[in-house]
């Protein structure tokens, strides 16, 4: 069952099973990416959902950049009733779910990431503290830890990829505040080279079922309340985890990815 949080109420309230309209009324790059998330959770629990956007409602870079759908723009009046309505301001007499706003934009253009100071910045991306920080992808252990698939000089040109962003975004609960960080940004990339890495070396082994207890525990974190870092730790924890073939890895990180959209198979068959 999908569960979304109530602002008003303080508690998490079960979202009815039929097609999901959802509308982002303000906000940037993070109220975007949460919409985003929301249509594919509910598309993953087999409802019919559609996205759509105020006129003055955009990313700091295009759509495709954060793996955005095209979101059409929808006047306010013609947003269903039972729109599920995104952003950072409250609609009353509608069910909303509040993100709070950005002070800039995470992605500049050029595919730099945020303003001058951050993730865009020259030399940023191999800064100190960056992707081997706890509890990130590239931790002790994880995806990108030493002598692992991705290890280091793996990231390549990590700094440009512009999932970085959506990966910054995600790695927050939607409903906490978060500013635009260069240092996230910066590390974000790296994980997410470093997970590809890991991911096309494991798809060189026999292939395998998914496992399953991994897979359900990513996607009810997701059905909570679109708890996107409870998922990203379930990743993290099945990379660690040597009773997992690399195969079933394989397709457990497929299963997740298909909602999270962070493309963390676009390295298989590469090199």
């Amino acid at each position: 069952m999908l569960r979304l949080h109530d602002h008003r109420t303080g508690q998490a309230m079960d979202v009815p099973p039929n097609a999901l309209h959802v509308h982002v009324h303000a906000g940037r790059e993070r109220a975007l990416v949460t919409a985003d998330l929301l249509r594919r959770v509910a598309e993953r629990t087999r409802r019919r959902a559609v996205l759509s956007r105020a006129e003055n409602v955009r990313p700091g870079t295009g759509f495709a950049e954060l793996n955005l759908p095209d979101m059409p723009v929808v006047a306010p009046e013609d947003v269903p009733g039972h729109a599920v309505w995104v952003g950072s301001e409250d609609v009353p007499g509608r069910r909303c779910l509040i993100v709070p706003q950005e002070d800039r934009p995470w992605a500049g253009p050029a595919g730099s990431a945020g303003s001058a100071g951050s993730a865009g910045s020259a030399g940023s991306a191999g800064s100190a503290g960056s992707a081997g920080s706890a509890g990130s992808a590239g931790s002790a252990g994880s995806a990108g830890s030493a002598g692992s698939a991705g290890s280091a000089g793996s990231a390549g040109s990590a700094g440009d990829d512009p999932l970085r962003v959506r990966l910054a975004i995600l790695r927050e609960r939607y409903r906490d505040p978060a500013a635009p960080d260069g240092g996230r940004v910066a590390e974000a990339g790296l994980d997410l080279a470093r997970w590809r890495a890991a991911v096309a070396d494991w798809a060189r082994h026999p292939g395998r079922p998914m496992d399953r207890a991994y897979a359900a525990e990513g996607q009810a974190a997701l059905t909570d309340d679109l708890d996107s870092p409870a998922a990203l730790a379930v990743l993290d924890r099945l990379a660690e985890d040597p009773g997992v073939a690399p195969g079933a890895k394989v397709e457990t990180v497929i299963h997740l990815d298909l909602i999270l959209g962070l493309d963390l198979v676009a390295d298989i068959g590469r090199g």
